[in-house]
C-alpha cells in the first residue's frame, strides 16, 4: 500500500542492477484528468481516495456529517501525489534540528538539505541561485503559469502587516510568496510520474496494481520479517525477501499493518487476537496540521475562480495544447503565508501559523461539490452560501493551518481484519492553545482584508453567520473557537504513528536508520516516522524522507555486499527468469521488497 515514498524508493533502489525491487500497490494507475491541478480537490471521494473518516468528538468537527471529519488519502499509484494540492513546502529549520536533539543523528537541517535538493528540479531560476535549491532532480517544482490578480495582492497584503516578501524555503520561513508546486509544464508532476517513469525500462524492477498487503511476514523465533502477504485479484499471494522489507503506506496504513501483523502495543494486539511479537508504541504519536473553515470575503470584481469562469472550450484547449491557463492552478491556492501570533517569539523564526490563500472560496463550484468534499452538513452550505450562489459572486478565503499541534492522537485497529479501516482519533483540538493559535489566525486574516491591497478589490466579509454558532456575539474570540470547533479541517497532512527515536524513547517505533526496534529486516519510509510533525506542507518532506532512506538502505546492504560475494545469488535470479514470471505486472506499487518469485512465492 504505496504512498508518496514508495515511488522515491523504488526508483532510488532499483538504480543497483543486482537488486530486485517489487512495489505493491492497493490501488490503480492514474489517469491524465487527475493531473489537472485546478481539480485537487475534485479527487477526493473518488476510487483514488481511500476515504477515511475519523471516530466522532464534540470537541471537533461539530458541523460536519456525523460529526466526523473527512480523512482523504491516495489510494492510487503514487499515493496522495495524485491527490494532494501539490504544494512545495518544506518546512522550518528548527524542524529538523529538534529531530536530532530528540536522539535521531543525520538528521538535522543540514543533513536533510541536501535530500531535498537531490530530488528537485526547480524552474525558479532566482531560487535555485541560492544554496537552497537545485535543478536536474526528478521532481519538478515551479509556480503555476497562471495568476489572478489576487496572487500578488495577498503578498503585498502581508507585506502591508508587516511581513516579507521572501521565498519561505531558503533562508528564513515568515512571510509571504506565490506559492511553487510539484507540477510540470502545467500538471501534476506527482512520484509516481517523476520517479517510476523514467525508471519503467529497468529490469529489476517489478511492480503490482490492485495489490493490497495484508500482512507482513515475520519469523516469532528470530523476529525476521522476511516477506509479506497481500491479496491481489482475489487471490492470497506471499512474497519472501531475503533482505529485507520496506513499508511506506503512511502514517494511517502502515501503523494499521504493523498491528496486524504483531508489531504495536500489546494490549491492543491482544484484544483483537493478534499474536504480539513485538510490544512497541504503533500508531500513537499522531499529529496532523488542522485549520478550520475562515470567513468568504466577497469581491467586486472577476478576479477569483468560479466554475463557470473556469471550464470553457478556451480554457480546456489552453491547458490541453500549451499547458497554461487557470486549470494550471494549485487547486485554487495561490499564495502562501507564514505568521507569528502572540504566542510564538516573531525574532525566532518559527512561525505557528501557515496559510493557504484560495481566489475562490467553497461556493465556487455553486454547490454542486465541494461541501460534500469538506464533509460540510447540507444545512450549514446552504445557510451561509444559497444567497452568493445566487447573486455569482466571486471570492476569496484563506485555509488556516496550525503548523505544530500539541494535541496528539492515535490510530487503532477496528479489528484484526485487514479490509476493515482503522479506528482514527487525532484528537484535535485537546490542547487549548491549539484553539486559541487558530482563533489567532481567524482574526489576523479578517485584519488581513482591510489592507489597501485587497480593499482595492472590494473584500468584504460574508454576513452570514456560521451555523452553531449565531447565539454568540460574531468577531468575538468566543465566536471563532466556536468556528474552529464545528468547522474543523485537515489540511491532510498525518504523521508521527511510527515514531523515529532514540532506543530510550518509549514511543520510538523506528531507530534513525529507519528499522523497526526489535524485528529484523523491516523499516518504515514514510511521513510516519517523524518525531514531530514539520511546520509546513508534508509533501516534500516525505519525499526527502524517501531519499535519505534510500540511501540509508544503500549504504548498509553495498557494505555488506563489500565483503561477501554475490555470484551465487545473481546466477540463482538469472536462472529463474525472473522478469519473464513476473512479465504481466508492471506499473504500480505499495510495499517494497527486494527480491524474486519462485513456485507463486518471491524471494529475495
Amino acid at each position: 500500500m504505496i504512498n508518496v515514498t514508495g515511488a522515491v524508493i523504488a526508483n532510488r533502489l532499483s538504480e543497483i542492477n543486482d537488486w530486485n525491487i517489487l512495489l505493491l500497490e492497493a490501488g490503480g494507475d492514474g489517469g491524465d484528468i487527475y493531473d489537472i491541478p485546478v481539480l485537487a480537490a475534485n479527487l477526493q471521494l473518488t476510487s483514488i481516495d481511500w476515504q477515511y473518516k475519523t471516530e466522532s468528538n464534540d470537541n471537533y468537527c461539530r458541523g460536519m456529517q456525523d460529526g466526523r471529519c473527512n480523512w482523504p488519502r491516495g489510494k492510487v499509484l503514487g499515493g496522495s501525489s495524485v491527490l494532494n494540492y501539490m504544494l512545495y513546502v518544506r518546512g522550518n529549520k528548527k524542524d529538523y534540528d529538534t529531530w536530532e536533539k530528540l536522539g535521531n543523528p543525520g538528521w538535522s537541517y543540514e543533513d536533510v538539505l541536501p535530500y531535498f535538493k537531490k530530488s528537485e528540479d526547480n524552474r525558479n531560476r532566482s531560487y535555485t541561485e541560492t544554496r537552497y535549491h537545485s535543478t536536474g532532480g526528478y521532481l519538478t517544482v515551479q509556480e503555476p503559469p497562471y495568476q489572478t490578480p489576487l496572487a500578488n495582492a495577498f503578498v503585498k497584503g502581508g507585506q502591508e502587516m508587516g511581513y516579507e516578501a521572501r521565498n519561505i524555503n531558503g533562508e528564513q520561513q515568515a512571510g509571504f510568496m506565490i506559492a511553487q508546486g510539484t507540477t510540470r509544464d502545467g500538471s501534476r508532476c506527482s512520484t509516481a510520474k517523476a520517479f517510476l517513469r523514467p525508471a519503467k525500462s529497468r529490469k529489476n524492477l517489478h511492480v503490482a496494481l490492485e495489490a493490497h498487503v495484508t500482512k507482513i511476514l515475520i519469523d516469532p523465533s528470530s523476529k525476521t520479517a522476511y516477506g509479506v502477504e497481500f491479496v491481489r485479484e482475489g487471490e492470497t499471494l506471499r512474497v519472501h525477501a531475503n533482505k529485507e522489507v520496506i513499508v511506506s503506506a503512511g502514517a494511517v496504513n502502515s501503523p494499521q499493518l504493523l498491528m496486524l501483523s504483531g508489531i504495536g502495543p500489546a494490549e491492543h494486539l491482544s484484544q483483537h487476537g493478534i499474536p504480539v511479537i513485538e510490544d512497541l508504541k504503533v500508531g500513537h504519536n499522531l499529529q496532523d496540521h488542522i485549520g478550520s473553515l475562515t470567513p468568504t470575503f466577497i469581491v467586486n470584481e472577476t478576479v477569483s475562480y468560479t466554475e463557470s469562469q473556469l471550464y470553457n472550450a478556451y480554457d480546456i484547449l489552453n491547458y490541453a495544447i500549451f499547458g497554461k491557463g487557470p486549470l494550471t492552478v494549485l487547486g485554487g491556492v495561490e499564495t502562501f503565508g507564514f505568521v507569528n501570533t502572540k504566542y510564538v517569539n516573531a525574532s525566532d523564526d518559527y512561525p505557528d501559523l501557515g496559510f493557504l490563500f484560495l481566489a475562490g472560496s467553497l461556493n465556487s463550484d455553486n454547490g454542486r461539490n465541494l461541501w460534500r468534499i469538506i464533509g460540510l452538513k447540507r444545512e450549514a452550505y446552504e445557510a451561509m452560501f444559497n444567497e452568493l450562489d445566487e447573486k455569482g459572486n466571486n471570492a476569496w478565503t484563506v485555509l488556516p493551518m496550525l503548523l505544530r499541534p500539541r494535541s496528539k492522537g492515535v490510530i487503532k485497529l477496528r479489528s484484526d481484519d485487514p479490509f476493515d479501516y482503522p479506528l482514527i482519533y487525532p484528537n484535535y483540538l485537546e490542547h487549548p492553545l491549539d484553539v486559541a493559535t487558530l482563533v489567532e489566525g481567524i482574526k489576523f486574516l479578517v485584519e488581513l482584508s482591510e489592507t489597501a491591497s485587497l480593499k482595492r478589490y472590494g473584500s468584504e466579509i460574508n454576513p452570514k453567520p456560521f451555523p452553531g454558532c449565531e447565539n454568540i456575539p460574531v468577531m468575538t474570540d468566543e465566536y471563532w473557537e466556536c468556528v474552529v470547533r464545528h468547522y474543523t479541517l485537515t489540511v491532510y497532512h498525518p504523521s508521527g504513528t511510527c515514531k523515529m527515536g532514540p532506543s530510550t524513547d518509549p514511543e520510538a517505533v523506528v531507530d534513525a536508520m529507519l528499522r523497526v526496534y526489535g524485528v529484523k529486516g523491516l523499516r518504515v519510509v514514510d511521513a510516519s516516522i517523524m518525531p514531530n510533525i514539520v511546520s509546513g506542507n508534508t509533501n516534500a518532506p516525505v519525499i526527502m524522507i524517501a531519499e535519505k532512506g534510500s540511501d540509508i538502505i544503500k549504504e548498509e546492504w553495498l557494505s555488506v555486499c563489500s565483503e561477501q560475494s554475490w555470484e551465487n545469488d545473481l546466477q540463482q535470479t538469472e536462472s529463474l527468469n525472473v522478469n519473464k514470471v513476473y512479465s504481466s505486472v508492471n506499473q504500480s506499487s505499495s510495499t517494497i521488497t527486494i527480491g524474486y518469485l519462485v513456485n507463486s512465492e518471491w524471494k529475495g
